[in-house]
């Protein structure tokens, strides 16, 4: 399975290919989905471009997206886009429209909190654990690691030539992870030999303009639907 990153972190300085806007992720993740994209993965912005958790932005970019494709469609709950536990629990209990998924990153404080919530409203977790971080040991001493939808092994590292052996390193330390599925996904240079290594390996991995925005000849992507083509082609 490849899902697709629609934009992650990332804003207007990194370039026009990235959707913001309800109806840019939309039409973002049509083409996206298109191309082979089994899933969506996104995070909805405000009106000048910020992550955000509250209800109102959340439900705004999932009905646009939901009213596009047909997929599973999962969203970030990152401490970036709302740096205090209780009030990122707050805004995950008042969500109108819910996400099929959402990430938790493990090694973040209130990840316990965040899992719960999530979980108390039927919405799937990807646990985000994250390379160079205490996330594996925290997430495999959780009591909620065996109710995760999958675990989100996210390689840090960025430099193509050592992204490999960190992602090697990083599955190592996860053994069996609860017996859960894993999805392996890297960053801009690294993201490339990690998507390459994860389909050698079998496994679920990602890709989109939240993780690369070049192609693997280095050319820059001109949209998600185009790096969903280039990474099935590695397959």
């Amino acid at each position: 399975m490849i899902q697709v990153c629609l934009n992650g972190a990332r804003g207007a300085d990194d370039g026009a290919a990235v959707p913001l806007s309800p109806a840019a992720l939309a039409e973002s993740a049509a083409a996206a989905v298109a191309a082979g994209a089994a899933e969506v993965h996104v995070h909805p912005k405000t009106p000048c471009g910020g992550d955000s958790l509250s209800p109102r932005v959340v439900g705004a970019a999932l009905e646009a997206i939901r009213a596009a494709v047909g997929v599973p469609v999962g969203v970030t709950t990152g401490a970036w886009a709302e740096p205090d536990p209780a009030r990122r629990v707050e805004h995950i209990r008042s969500w109108t429209v819910l996400p099929d998924y959402a990430s938790v990153n493990w090694h973040e404080d209130g990840a316990e909190e965040v899992a719960a919530a999530l979980l108390d409203r039927g919405v799937g977790i990807e646990a985000g654990i994250w390379s160079g971080t205490d996330a594996t040991r925290r997430f495999l001493a959780s009591p909620h690691a065996a109710r995760v939808l999958r675990v989100l092994a996210e390689v840090t590292e960025t430099d193509a030539g050592t992204a490999e052996p960190v992602a090697r390193a990083l599955l190592a330390e996860l053994g069996t992870a609860h017996g859960r599925p894993v999805l392996l996904h890297g960053q801009d240079d690294g993201a490339w030999p990690v998507l390459r290594l994860a389909l050698r390996l079998g496994l679920d991995t990602r890709t989109g303009l939240e993780d690369v925005l070049t192609l693997p000849d280095g050319q820059r992507t001109r949209s998600n639907a185009q790096l969903v083509t280039a990474a099935l082609a590695c397959a």
